[in-house]
């Protein structure tokens, strides 16, 4: 499988570092998260039966990976059935492969493309420059994205680092015509219309993303807000679609649960203003040819994995990002990876593997602030804590000499094993404390262990614990003196 574009060298606290010096950064993520989460929340209070769909949702997400084989030999067939052709693809180099063939099937030189985490994962705009094809961004932010020459830092809202100023700065740089344009929105707007116009007109393929695709009808939908989606679907003569074998749901009905939970979990919307369905060809109507690209790239080995395959059920709303305080003060660029915040803290890492992403589990105050937003209920702690076990034991059985840090770990666990071991250490601690005790707590502690103390006082160990005095209470008591039946004093 190939990797995602991760960069390992640079690890998620040396490159959050960076991001915190960025004044301009914090500013501009702060204002954009809070006002997503305070729009979601409001479009939220509304449905009365929020819960009961995020529990349809996971119910449905959690039913599909299950018999997800089933469901991917129906959509397979159903897409066949209504003229389309499906392709499977293993890894990332075979996907780009199958595309870049369709592309020189027809002569194209140029493709447009509707916004696609998943083709940003295979790095097909990479691939497709080397064969002298050049990739288009249609969705305005991941243009903006794309004329900076960046990577995404937002699942939804890619630019979401910049502020309008900063774009219309990029925009008289790189497109023509532009060196009066004003930083008013709807200026901004406008010139990227004019400039995506002409491509719209003259591109012979099309590649897009999938939000959902339904096994029982072949059906693919993608909701978007521009409009710019609708044109790439509609004018080129071929369509390529692209989709991880996770997006697959089982029926058209289960489309009345998703579209209710995706949009106002994203963009705060009571329904996507662009909603866009296809199924197979039709002629005379839209594309001559579809294609539809089913891409493994690690997805079976994440479904392998009882506790991580709960991280398939995503559905790239992006919630968790606009949630998290992490996120929010780093940004996504700190991730080093397509897939940023918490979902991409618990998904990267299990595409490519820990040893390639082992300090994005650790990304996460494990507040749990992601999971109560997630209309999936996908539990992100859960998973943050099974990928840190799985970070752990890689370091330990790749290194030849254990760390002082795994010695610590295995001995403290032979102590908590033994509850004789476990009362000796307690009186042992109870002893060693007295040099430290200040004010009744702990303020400061020797060593590596001073780290946890530069933020927080620790509680002593008590001076009588739990089973100490369990067993002081079940002693029996000390009998007593037997009582005389004869008065005292003299004779009556």
């Amino acid at each position: 499988m190939d990797p995602l574009p991760t960069e390992p060298g640079i690890p998620f606290q040396a490159a959050a570092r960076l991001s915190l010096e960025d004044v301009q950064l914090r500013r501009n993520m702060g204002k954009a998260t809070t006002t997503i989460r305070r729009k979601r929340a409001k479009v939220v209070e509304e449905l009365p039966d929020w819960e009961h769909l995020r529990e349809a949702g996971r119910a449905i997400k959690d039913r599909t990976l299950r018999h997800l084989d089933t469901y991917l030999l129906q959509l397979e067939a159903s897409v066949t059935r209504a003229g389309g052709v499906v392709h499977w693809a293993a890894d990332a180099a075979e996907a780009n492969a199958i595309i870049g063939g369709l592309v020189a099937r027809h002569g194209a030189r140029e493709v447009v493309k509707i916004k696609s985490l998943t083709t940003d994962e295979i790095g097909l705009n990479e691939a497709l420059e080397k064969i002298g094809v050049e990739a288009t961004e249609t969705d305005l932010a991941e243009l903006i994205i794309q004329l900076a020459g960046e990577r995404s830092s937002h699942i939804l809202v890619p630019a979401i680092h910049k502020n309008r100023s900063e774009i219309r700065a990029l925009f008289r740089k790189r497109l023509a015509g532009t060196e009066n344009l004003t930083d008013e929105p709807k200026d901004l707007a406008a010139a990227a219309r004019a400039h995506l116009r002409r491509k719209f007109l003259t591109a012979k393929v099309a590649v897009s993303g999938a939000n959902f695709g339904v096994a029982e009808t072949g059906t693919i939908c993608i909701v978007e807000s521009e409009g710019n989606g609708r044109m790439c679907l509609t004018l080129p003569k071929v369509l390529i679609s692209v989709m991880g074998i996770e997006k697959t749901i089982p029926t058209w009905r289960d489309l009345e649960v998703f579209l209710q939970l995706l949009p106002r979990s994203s963009t705060a919307e009571r329904m996507n203003p662009y909603t866009s369905f296809w199924t197979g060809v039709s002629p005379g109507d839209g594309p001559e040819e579809f294609h539809l690209i089913l891409l493994d790239n690690g997805r079976t080995k994440v479904l392998a994995d009882a506790a991580g395959r709960q991280t398939l059920q995503c559905i790239r709303c992006s919630a968790c990002l606009n949630i998290c305080p992490v996120y929010e003060r780093t940004g996504g660029h700190a991730y080093t990876s397509v897939y940023p915040g918490p979902i991409g803290a618990i998904l990267t890492p299990q595409l490519v593997g820990v040893e390639n992403a082992s300090s994005l589990p650790f990304a996460s105050s494990l507040c749990g602030a992601c999971y109560e937003v997630c209309p999936v209920k996908i539990n992100i702690p859960e998973v943050l804590l099974h990928l840190r076990g799985e970070v752990v034991r890689h370091k330990q059985d790749n290194h030849l000499m254990p760390s002082g840090e795994s010695i610590a770990m295995k001995s403290l666990g032979r102590v908590f094993a033994s509850p004789g071991l476990f009362e000796r250490a307690q009186r042992m601690g109870r002893f060693g404390q007295r040099f430290m005790l200040k004010g009744g707590v702990i303020t400061s502690l020797p060593g590596q262990l001073g780290g946890w103390t530069t933020v927080r006082d620790v509680f002593p160990v008590a001076d009588q614990t739990f089973r100490e005095w369990w067993r002081a209470r079940k002693k029996p008591a000390a009998p007593s003196s037997p009582k005389s039946d004869s008065p005292k004093g003299g004779d009556s």
